[in-house]
């Protein structure tokens, strides 16, 4: 983590939003609170994993913990938007650290079988026992005094979940990108590009103020800082991928002619074993050691 900045709350029913930059993977990790009650959940944090020898550390989301200490901020949610697959989640060990819930979509269930496929792991994976709460479309609940709404945004994934938060906050994950970076990928397993399409216009039809917070950055040829906040009316005007009217046609063809140039995440076979457990990794086995199963010339 080497970058992180503060949206501050608009008045009553804003959330205050503080992301964290994760220069490893690009992800934005946010803190969002409550300031009538000080509550506060966090979504999509990052547990550090290195690919090369399969280490693992908790430096970045422990230092998120200390900033939230120091702010006398109390954590009452761990919340993802997805199974990452660029990231390993950090929700099984804030959940055993915090003693809170941790949260995710109920279509996780639909990737964990999957996946169990693809790993050849037919009994593995089972989000009821690792996840306190499966949202569904429309879920409701609060964080402090803040009211929150789930939508299904899948695409990216067949069970991304946006989280709306208060009047003027949503946490769009990998659908929208910043606005000069476009959107995100979408042929991961299960997921499409014309799902994505009708996941971007459900957010777009959010009021034009409301803050959309999203899951990656990478900067630009123009913008090496870091960014993951832009507005409605930003994203509609701007973003180059579905700004000013581009057709659901042309936006499609646009994006899978992109993502058949992309690459899989060098994390991606690594972390979704662990990341469908939430986090945590598999048992050990006989000699006191996780294991991880990688498919060879699967993808």
């Amino acid at each position: 983590m080497t970058y992180s900045r503060t949206s501050p709350s608009r008045g009553d029913g804003s959330p205050e939003v503080t992301g964290f930059h994760d220069a490893d993977t690009g992800s934005i990790q946010y803190l969002v609170t409550d300031p009538k009650t000080h509550k506060a959940a966090l979504i999509d944090t990052v547990l550090t994993f290195d690919p090369q020898d399969a280490s693992t550390r908790t430096d970045s989301v422990d230092a998120i913990l200390r900033f939230a200490h120091s702010e006398g901020i109390e954590i009452d949610w761990i919340l993802d938007t997805h199974p990452h697959a660029d990231h390993l989640m950090a929700s099984s060990y804030l959940k055993d650290k915090l003693g809170k819930p941790n949260a995710i979509g109920e279509m996780v269930k639909d990737i964990a079988e999957l996946w169990r496929d693809y790993y050849h792991m037919p009994d593995a994976f089972d989000p009821k026992s690792d996840f306190d709460h499966l949202f569904a479309e429309g879920d409701r609940f609060e964080i402090g005094s803040l009211p929150v709404r789930v939508m299904l945004s899948p695409g990216h994934t067949l069970g991304s979940i946006t989280y709306v938060v208060g009047e003027d906050a949503a946490f769009v994950h990998d659908t929208f990108m910043q606005p000069d970076a476009g959107t995100s990928r979408a042929d991961f397993p299960g997921g499409t590009a014309a799902d994505l399409w009708q996941s971007l216009q459900d957010i777009l039809a959010l009021p034009d103020h409301t803050r959309l917070f999203v899951g990656h950055d990478y900067g630009t040829d123009q913008r090496a800082q870091p960014a993951w906040e832009a507005t409605v009316a930003e994203h509609r005007r701007h973003n180059i991928h579905i700004g000013g009217g581009v057709s659901r046609d042309d936006y499609i063809a646009r994006r899978e002619a992109k993502d058949k140039t992309l690459v899989l995440p060098d994390r991606m076979l690594h972390v979704l074993q662990m990341n469908l457990r939430a986090g945590r990794a598999p048992a050990p086995e006989e000699d006191g050691r996780s294991y991880l199963k990688i498919p060879l010339n699967r993808f």
